[in-house]
């Protein structure tokens, strides 16, 4: 059995959402804008992307089995 992860199914799309927005808008906004203000979406999706991950990895381990 595994464990279910801290986020829902329903964060888990959303955030799936955020990244892919967040990682497609900083190249147009990098190219239309002459400041680096685009990295702040490059480190918005990076924190997404490390929330996704550890809850993929919670997700991978065992379930705990509680004694009794």
């Amino acid at each position: 059995m595994r464990s279910p992860g801290f986020l829902s199914e329903n964060q888990r799309r959303l955030a799936w959402v955020g990244f892919l927005l967040a990682a497609f808008q900083a190249p147009m906004a990098a190219s239309l804008i002459d400041d680096a203000s685009w990295l702040f979406a490059v480190v918005v999706a990076m924190v997404v992307a490390t929330v996704i991950l550890a809850d993929d990895a919670q997700r991978r381990r065992p379930a705990q089995v509680e004694a009794e």
